[in-house]
């Protein structure tokens, strides 16, 4: 995170409880990947809007616990769970933990995720293919049937997922083979959850879906954006994810230039469209020079 949004994260963080009421205050909320990144921007804006409890999920212990220090006081109490979201099991106890120990969440974040940019064939079976799917795409799965009776069971007030996807679930790209596989999976599972809910007659239940482009957490360290289309700090991707999600909007694509190249690439025959991404906007030389947080 970049000096300037550092920043505007601790103020947020000194303004906790000073937000006007939304429906976040008095709630529970469950923020996966929560130690850094967007996913600590998340529990800020958490603990800002007075949530009764966080829960903070990530595999960096001392950086979680320290970050629920801070966030705990006046009526919201934080605390963190070491959880390796790749592991089923991990995720199933640590999810048990916290609804007994914090209650049901009225909010669940699907934060966590992870990147590997190379060549397909170069992607090793376990320790990227095997691994991405399941932190990016299986993990928000596990986590959220473990929790969806419990919280459509309790109608006492609105509850939100919301998933944390990428533009690279909308759109193929070089170098992203994996992982775009991993977020255009979850995007369509998030997608047709929603319209589950819906249809069962769950309506205090919203699913919201974010697509961004590349964010400049250090998670996509050397990727270039598109024409049109400038790297969005973590500051500004969180607070339309989290406004989308408040609204209860399905799909939160950002920046307008995501929605382009959906429907241009969806009018037009591929290799017309594959010589627009290429030449004029850059896309599939945008991860050319990615080096990822090393």
């Amino acid at each position: 995170m970049r000096s300037s949004e550092t920043s505007s994260a601790s103020e947020a963080g000194r303004a906790a409880r000073t937000a006007r009421p939304t429906l976040v205050t008095g709630s529970v909320v469950l923020v996966t990947g929560a130690a850094a990144g967007m996913g600590e921007l998340y529990a800020r804006r958490a603990a800002k809007e007075g949530a009764r409890a966080i829960a903070l999920w990530d595999l960096d212990g001392p950086r979680a616990e320290a970050l629920a220090a801070e966030l705990s006081g006046g009526e919201t109490t934080a605390r963190a769970y070491v959880v390796d979201v790749s592991d089923r099991e991990a995720v199933r106890e640590a999810a048990g933990r916290t609804v007994a120990e914090l209650g049901v969440p009225d909010v669940l974040i699907n934060n966590a995720g992870i990147v590997r940019g190379a060549l397909f064939w170069e992607h090793d079976p376990e320790r990227d293919i095997e691994l991405t799917m399941r932190v990016n795409t299986l993990a928000p799965m596990w986590l959220t049937r473990e929790l969806l009776r419990a919280m459509l069971a309790d109608r006492g007030r609105p509850k939100r997922i919301l998933n944390i996807a990428s533009a690279a679930g909308t759109l193929a790209n070089p170098r992203m083979s994996v992982y775009a596989a991993s977020k255009w999976a979850m995007i369509g599972w998030s997608e047709s959850l929603r319209l589950e809910l819906a249809r069962e007659g769950h309506g205090h239940v919203a699913v919201t879906t974010f697509c961004p482009s590349y964010v400049s957490t250090g998670m996509f360290a050397g990727a270039r954006g598109p024409l049109l289309t400038p790297i969005m700090t973590p500051v500004r991707a969180a607070r339309a994810a989290w406004e989308g999600m408040l609204a209860g909007t399905p799909l939160v694509l950002r920046p307008w230039t995501v929605k382009l190249a959906m429907a241009l690439r969806g009018i037009l025959p591929t290799r017309v469209w594959d010589a627009i991404a290429d030449r004029v906007f850059h896309v599939y030389s945008s991860m050319d020079r990615f080096t990822g947080r090393g």
